[in-house]
């Protein structure tokens, strides 16, 4: 397995905190059976993507996981309006190892006028866009036909492993298995972040994905696509995305899951107590 969404290197984000949790990470991963990993820490206003510190410690770690599994540069890249200006200006900056394949990050809850001409700008610059971890964002579960129109467009889509057995929440779960049905999907990755906060783990996924939808589809997300976005070149063919181009594309109603996900919480937090809740945050 390639795992081309991973935070793998320490220090430069909200990812491994350290070198020795970086190496522990890298080394879960390949008990696992990943093979390469695409390390990309953030570029985003909050956390600034550091060129020279993030090369620096890309070597350090790739020399000492030599003979573990191989590594790959790329970058969570936030849609800012900065942020692209500076990728459409120096292309194929950002992109997994220079060759074009840019996994692009939207704000949390809304999606900004504006996006389709920024996407549009990227694409226009050599850029191959990876939406990433689509399931995740509310605007997209409440207007699924962005994730339609962006697919139509020419992009492609990563899911979160984790998300589509629950991680993330029902909703989360519900969607990513939906578009792992309709073949909305062209990767799946970690987005590990440490240990124990979204650990390495890719086998479970697969082994999901191989049970759900059959062991080619497994391979095509987690082995095939990936290895062509590291190389740089074209995907494979794909099967038929289904619905993707009709006018009422995929019907989602992310309130059925709303409700129970905020009770789940409340739950937990009741258990968790005061000086759990406390020192969690």
């Amino acid at each position: 397995m390639i795992d081309i969404h991973h935070h793998l290197i320490y220090g430069v984000d909200d990812g491994a905190p350290d070198l020795e949790t970086s190496l522990e990470m890298a080394r879960s991963a390949a008990a696992e059976g990943v093979t390469r990993i695409v390390c990309t820490p953030h570029a985003k206003e909050e956390i600034p993507y550091q060129p020279a510190l993030i090369a620096e410690r890309f070597e350090e770690l790739r020399e000492q996981l030599k003979g573990t599994i191989a590594l790959s540069l790329g970058c969570d890249f936030h849609m800012s309006a900065d942020n692209i200006a500076e990728a459409c200006a120096h292309s194929p900056r950002y992109s997994i190892d220079g060759k074009g394949y840019l996994l692009i990050e939207f704000p949390s809850m809304v999606i900004p006028p504006g996006m389709d001409e920024a996407m549009f700008a990227l694409r226009n610059a050599g850029y191959t866009l990876i939406v990433t971890h689509p399931e995740r964002y509310p605007a997209v579960l409440r207007r699924p036909e962005l994730l339609a129109d962006w697919l139509g467009s020419g992009c492609l889509a990563q899911v979160t492993s984790a998300s589509l057995y629950g991680r993330f929440g029902r909703a989360a779960e519900a969607f990513s298995n939906e578009l792992l049905d309709r073949n909305w999907i062209h990767f799946i990755a970690s987005d590990a972040h440490g240990m124990t906060r979204r650990p390495p783990h890719l086998k479970k996924g697969y082994d999901y994905v191989a049970q759900r939808a059959g062991v080619e589809t497994a391979e095509r997300l987690f082995v095939s696509n990936p290895r062509a976005a590291v190389d740089g070149v074209a995907l494979p063919p794909q099967p038929e995305p289904v619905g993707l181009r009709d006018r009422d594309p995929l019907r989602f109603d992310a309130k059925l899951y709303e409700s129970t996900s905020a009770e789940a919480a409340r739950s937990a937090a009741a258990k968790k107590g005061f000086w759990g809740r406390l020192f969690s945050k």
